[in-house]
């Protein structure tokens, strides 16, 4: 497997997104917003080795290390460097992404036991908000908003409104299949529209390369592809694994991990029979699911 190194683009002045080729497990995009003399930073990374790279990124650009880190959500490969950033750094999160993160625990290592994460502490968020927080990095506001549940229970948006940048977190996956297990595919279309409201021009993904609002019309189109699938699947009397065997990705099928459908299919049929958004669902029938569907080879973490 070949992987690209991380880049820096510059979509903005004093803002930078550290994407991560190729974008596929394990490998998120992170930023850092600065005035020069004060860094908020974007995320981390989910190994030891890639959150250091990503600390000598910000050094490299000439600016401070972060005082402030935004993690868009818990999942490992965007908390699992938090460690590298602290105690210098106050870690900022949703409610639930503390929550989350804590009960979460060494879950990548036990996914991916072959693979190196280095010396990982779990890190959660010290200061956590319900609704939405603003940080000001010298002038520039940086606003934090909860869309409520969407690709986990405790996401964050980072919206910069001058600069009209806005960090997604993994709510958009640029070419690639959104993942719901941990989330709510209702939810998942209501931060659709939260994030149209923004009116940025500029997407940084929760992996994948920058792209542009048009990302959230793709993404609607698939959330909506997996609720008919789902809905005609349960009709039918199918599994989860049954209706992605079956499918016809069409427009999808170019889209990494696209495995992740039988997860979306899961946490459809779950909304469908009236459990919460957010609900957990039994996370080892889901992964089996993604194996199968993957031919058979257990999901690879590309870190």
């Amino acid at each position: 497997m070949s992987v690209e190194e991380p880049y820096l683009v510059q979509p903005a002045p004093g803002v930078y997104a550290y994407v991560q080729p190729d974008g596929g497990w394990c490998l998120n995009n992170a930023g850092f917003v600065t005035d020069g003399g004060r860094t908020l930073l974007v995320d981390t990374a989910a190994t030891e080795r890639r959150a250091l790279a990503l600390r000598a990124a910000v050094v490299a650009a000439g600016v401070p290390l972060p005082r402030t880190v935004v993690n868009t959500h818990h999942h490992g490969d965007h908390t699992y460097g938090n460690g590298v950033f602290t105690p210098e750094a106050l870690i900022l999160g949703h409610d639930h992404a503390r929550s989350e993160q804590l009960a979460a625990g060494h879950q990548l290592e036990l996914i991916w036991p072959a693979t190196d994460f280095g010396a990982i502490d779990i890190v959660p968020p010290d200061l956590t908000y319900s609704d939405r927080a603003t940080v000001h990095v010298g002038d520039t506001q940086v606003r934090v908003i909860h869309p409520g549940v969407a690709h986990t229970t405790g996401d964050s948006v980072v919206w910069l409104p001058e600069q009209r940048v806005v960090f997604t977190g993994d709510l958009i996956f640029a070419g690639g299949t959104p993942f719901l297990a941990m989330g709510s595919l209702s939810g998942s279309l209501r931060a659709l529209e939260l994030l149209r409201s923004l009116d940025a021009e500029t997407v940084v993904p929760g992996h994948g390369p920058l792209t542009d609002p048009s990302a959230y019309d793709a993404t609607e189109r698939y959330l909506r592809y997996v609720d008919e699938l789902a809905q005609e699947g349960r009709a039918k009397g199918l599994s989860p694994l049954e209706v992605a065997q079956q499918a016809d990705l069409g427009e999808f099928g170019t889209w990494r991990e696209s495995e992740r459908l039988v997860a979306n299919v899961h946490r459809a049929y779950a909304e469908l029979a009236g459990r919460p958004e957010g609900a957990p669902l039994d996370i080892l029938a889901v992964l089996t699911d993604m194996t199968v569907m993957n031919g058979g080879t257990p999901i690879l973490c590309h870190a």
